[in-house]
């Protein structure tokens, strides 16, 4: 076996919250759909003790598929904003 010193450790030596702002720029609508998801589960979590005559399980489905659209519309929303980059951004040499 060989040892390869030569590896690039450049994806290391940056630290959480520098990598974290870099993929955000990268891709801006992953934290939003975090942020979206984080604060559907937090309304849920905060409307579940006056939900009414509705069993905990409904609720929960409901929350979990509100949860699950808003991801789901922020990745939409990001592919065609990447998409838009690409293809029609750059076209104007």
């Amino acid at each position: 076996m060989s040892s390869n010193t030569d590896v690039s450790l450049s994806s290391y030596d940056e630290d959480e919250g520098s990598k974290l702002i870099r993929k955000a720029r990268e891709a801006p609508f992953v934290p939003i759909g975090m942020a979206g998801f984080a604060a559907i589960v937090a309304y849920g979590l905060y409307k579940l003790k006056s939900r009414g005559n509705t069993k905990m399980s409904v609720h929960l489905i409901h929350m979990r598929v509100a949860a699950q659209g808003f991801v789901v519309g922020a990745m939409t929303l990001g592919m065609g904003y990447s998409m838009y980059q690409e293809f029609w951004a750059k076209r104007k040499p």
